[in-house]
């Protein structure tokens, strides 16, 4: 008999529940995130269960605010394989964030000012629901995203720099 018996330890059980699904890491070098509101997200079946397999894409995904709901644009869900045409989704479909009002009121007001935009920074699982990140950011100027590279280069040499003495 082999040890374990297969069950799984709370750690890996908690690591399961909260597991990344799609990730837009392009978002953090073109804009420096403010504020991030995690939100609920209204989808289809085939939705959910295309990203639960991985194919979603937050690249060119951005959020806004209509007749007080806040809307989630131009982020591709692939179709499920597994589905027939007539019952699979639209992949560049508006979809529906969930939020509180108070948040949405909060994100408003933060919009009117120049500059800062609405971005999704990821979609990962929360127990069994499928909740999106999404970040108040204001645009990086080049010289921006140089200082910013050379900060990170920075700290990266200075850990190397401990772990050789």
């Amino acid at each position: 008999m082999a040890k374990g018996g297969g069950k799984k330890s709370a750690k890996a059980l908690r690591d399961a529940a909260n597991k990344l699904l799609a990730d837009n890491r392009f978002a953090r070098h073109q804009y420096e995130i403010l504020e991030t509101v995690e939100c609920g997200l209204e989808l289809l079946g085939t939705e959910v269960k295309s990203i639960r397999a991985g194919s979603a894409n937050l690249r060119d995904g951005f959020c806004l605010i209509r007749k007080g709901e806040l809307q989630l644009h131009n982020v591709h869900i692939s179709p499920h394989s597994h589905a027939g045409a007539f019952f699979n989704h639209e992949p560049l479909r508006v979809r529906k964030l969930l939020a509180h009002r108070k948040e949405i009121d909060k994100l408003r007001i933060a919009l009117d000012q120049k500059g800062l935009t609405l971005i999704p920074l990821n979609l990962h699982l929360k127990g069994s629901w499928i909740k999106a990140t999404i970040g108040l950011g204001k645009g990086r100027k080049l010289h921006d995203k140089r200082n910013e590279e050379r900060r990170k280069q920075d700290i990266k040499d200075a850990k190397q720099a401990i772990a050789r003495l």
